[in-house]
């Protein structure tokens, strides 16, 4: 057997960056109100309260937490393309009802609208669907580019749009563009030949309590939690702090710009460091403490435009490191036949953390003002920080997948145990069903070609 080919096929590139724009389209619509929403609240009725206004930020990871694995399973059921466009249109919907919002309340029901357009789970299973095995890793990780940059590009050109078309234009533009996306899935996205379940990007419903329960996922699965908890609820309070420094709202995006160039230079060798030198779990700590100090600091900023640029660096300096290590830590510490799940619980509790933290920043802000809210996303992190400080060692692994042949349940039982018994491979799993061998092996002293030519002995 040959070993498998390094470059996407042309359907395959047509694919992966069609859907990667559709989701990055999604996820611009839903950060791009981030850092303008809480002044332009303001002059909603309802909208000097900041309980509603936490709730308006995050109320959208709710309805997306609650519907990811559903409407994943609904995609199994009736098609991967008629449940991306649901998804679309509920969330245009919600960006429309946003638009035209009398109050606070009614942009609440329309950001909790565009949440319930839950289509992630549908994208990756498509995304799955349209790629080779061993092209797969890398399509979901152009996808996942495309969620960070458009949260980057969200706080860069959201201040700038708020003054062009105000804060209604932005809901209206996402609810074009989410229109727009449902052209590129029907013109630009293949349809593909046949639709199957696949363990590494779906979540199986009869395993998600045991991996749930799982002890190092679960450690992940908390930190996931609490990072995007703290970020949602800095967004009830970081405009106000800029406002009172003296930045005119217009202008914030002159903090934001150099405090993302300069998390960017700082992340990259972080990770490359931890990468080369198997030191992620030491990177990791480092990454939250990071964040307990840019909560100390915006504490202590007072009315400094530095004081909270000093912060925000440090905070997003961070976060990025998090953000990028924890998806690969779920690939490391998942089992291979449950990968899709772990993912699938940790994307939904990711959103109920933003859920969360909108709603617990805007009630403490409202109530106890902005030192409350940095007192509880520090303590937070603290507490993040004592559970991640017992996690093991990550191992420096890798999961390769290989399409193999046609074959019964116990051909590949044993198949799976003759690549179990190969030098640097950790756990090997074969499905019949849907012709796939997972193996995951260490970085390092793992013999690819021994293992295809197992399989090609198969054929």
């Amino acid at each position: 057997m040959q070993s498998p080919a390094r470059h996407f096929t042309a359907l395959e590139r047509r694919a992966t960056f069609g859907l990667a724009s559709v989701y990055g389209l999604r996820m611009l619509g839903l950060f791009i109100i981030l850092p303008v929403f809480a002044l332009y609240a303001e002059s909603l009725p309802g909208g000097r309260n900041p309980t509603l206004v936490g709730l308006a930020l995050g109320v959208y990871g709710l309805t997306q937490a609650l519907l990811q694995i559903p409407f994943g399973w609904l995609s199994d059921r009736i098609g991967r393309k008629p449940v991306i466009y649901l998804g679309l249109v509920l969330f245009a919907a919600g960006s429309f009802v946003a638009a035209a919002a009398p109050n606070v309340q009614w942009v609440i029901a329309g950001r909790a609208l565009q949440g319930a357009g839950a289509i992630s789970a549908a994208v990756m299973a498509l995304a799955a669907d349209l790629t080779r095995e061993e092209r797969r890793t890398q399509a979901m990780a152009v996808i996942g580019v495309s969620i960070g940059a458009a949260f980057a590009l969200s706080l860069i050109v959201s201040a700038p749009l708020s003054r062009l078309i105000g804060v209604p234009g932005i809901f209206a533009l996402t609810g074009v563009l989410a229109l727009a996306a449902m052209g590129v899935v029907a013109w630009l996205v293949p349809t593909p030949g046949q639709s199957r379940f696949h363990s590494d990007a779906e979540a199986r419903l009869g395993l998600v309590a045991a991996v749930a329960r799982e002890p190092q996922l679960v450690r992940l699965n908390f930190g996931v939690f609490a990072l995007h908890a703290v970020l949602m609820a800095l967004w009830v309070a970081v405009p106000f702090a800029l406002r009172r420094a003296g930045l005119a709202a217009d202008h914030h995006w002159q903090v934001y710009l150099p405090v993302l160039l300069g998390s960017v230079l700082l992340m990259v060798p972080a990770i490359v460091y931890a990468e080369r030198r198997a030191k992620l779990k030491q990177v990791f700590i480092c990454a939250i403490v990071a964040l307990v100090v840019a909560e100390a600091t915006l504490a202590l900023a007072g009315d400094s435009v530095l004081g909270v640029a000093a912060a925000l660096l440090a905070f997003f300096a961070g976060f990025n490191i998090l953000e990028a290590s924890l998806p690969s830590l779920i690939s490391k510490v998942a089992p291979v036949a449950a990968k899709g799940t772990a993912i699938g619980i940790y994307s939904s509790v990711q959103f109920l953390g933003t859920f969360a933290g909108g709603a617990a920043g805007g009630f403490l802000y409202g109530h106890y003002g902005a030192y409350a809210l940095y007192g509880f996303c520090a303590m937070l992190l603290l507490a993040w920080l004592g559970v991640a400080a017992g996690m093991r060692q990550p191992p420096a692994v890798r999961t390769h997948m290989y399409p193999v042949p046609a074959m019964d349940q116990q051909k590949a039982r044993g198949l799976a145990e003759q690549l179990a018994r190969l030098p640097g491979v950790r756990e090997a799993l074969v499905l019949a069903a849907e012709g796939v061998a997972y193996i995951k092996a260490d970085a390092d002293g793992f013999d690819e070609q021994r293992a295809l030519r197992l399989i090609g002995e198969m054929a």
